[in-house]
């Protein structure tokens, strides 16, 4: 019983409090080097305890989720081994469970920082909002989704003490809003491949319109990237660093295209699993991490990409 609860949590979806790390990455280059070493130890603590707070109410939320939708994820190939579905736990004990979980994710983040604790407030009443009824109405779940994210990100500037910037909201918001689609490209496309006679609660029956959407979503998120990236925004934090970050967009623009491509294969939608299965995707990923912090905090980088990206041709002193 006590794997069956553990598997009830998904802890493999913690993975998404992922979104609430781009605040302390972001910001720390703006924090002399002499203080960092002061601000960076209790920056870290707080956001651990911030990720382990929203996991707790993400995990709650997926326990009553998965209570509500039992009868319907046993028609899925993969959903139906889910605790609950499976008949490991009962529906009204897999509710319980999500409320205590829920509530301490709740009081931690509150200890923390009481905007914290007010955004998770907030997050709390969007989950119910989503599961009384939103998630069955296409494009609002998948925007519902999103915007969750988008408060990940929120807390983790919070938990730090930072202002929230609009282009870390917009650019974690379209690239989450297009994952939300990968997911319900995937779960229609292995539905129809087992023929168990599953159906989207919200009603993608169509893959002409998640094709539509996944392309919509795609071209807004490696936007999002290049003009964040070019922005004055950007130049006025980190300099001509900014540009390295631009560089960095062809790896964008691959992870973004692999994740379509296992969507229309019905591969499974989990992330950590498409980093495992795909080395084009974790390739990737892994460079374009690698890029980023390079850009970010290497010495000297500043002067490299000064010669690389605008070279002294002498044509200013000419004549």
């Amino acid at each position: 019983m006590l794997a069956a609860y553990l598997r009830l949590m998904r802890p493999q979806d913690w993975v998404k409090n992922v979104f609430i790390l781009p605040a302390i990455v972001f910001s720390l280059p703006s924090i002399p080097p002499e203080a960092r070493a002061e601000i960076l130890p209790a920056w870290i603590g707080d956001t651990v305890l911030v990720i382990l707070a929203f996991g707790l109410l993400a995990s709650g939320f997926y326990a009553i989720n998965d209570a509500l939708d039992a009868d319907r994820d046993r028609h899925h190939p993969r959903k139906r081994h889910r605790p609950i579905a499976a008949g490991e736990i009962s529906p009204n004990a897999g509710i319980a469970f999500g409320v205590m979980i829920g509530l301490a994710g709740l009081v931690l983040g509150a200890l923390v920082d009481p905007a914290v604790g007010g955004v998770l407030v907030g997050y709390l009443v969007l989950q119910v909002l989503y599961n009384s009824g939103l998630k069955r109405i296409a494009i609002v779940d998948a925007v519902v989704l999103a915007t969750g994210f988008a408060m990940r990100s929120t807390v983790g500037a919070f938990a730090i003490d930072r202002p929230v910037s609009t282009w870390l909201l917009g650019c974690v918001f379209f690239l989450t809003l297009y994952l939300a689609f990968i997911k319900r490209m995937c779960d229609l496309a292995a539905a129809k491949e087992a023929d168990t006679g599953w159906t989207s609660p919200a009603g993608y029956d169509d893959r002409f319109e998640l094709n539509w959407l996944l392309g919509i979503s795609a071209v807004t998120v490696v936007l999002c990237w290049v003009l964040y990236t070019l922005s004055p925004h950007a130049t006025a934090l980190f300099g001509v660093r900014a540009s390295g970050l631009a560089l960095l967009t062809p790896f964008v623009v691959i992870v973004v295209h692999r994740f379509y491509r296992r969507a229309n294969l019905g591969a499974r939608d989990n992330p950590i699993a498409a980093i495992r299965e795909d080395p084009v995707i974790s390739i990737s990923l892994a460079l374009f991490v690698v890029g980023l912090f390079a850009c970010l905090y290497a010495p000297g980088a500043d002067d490299l990409l000064d010669r690389l990206i605008f070279p002294d041709t002498g044509l200013a002193n000419a004549g």
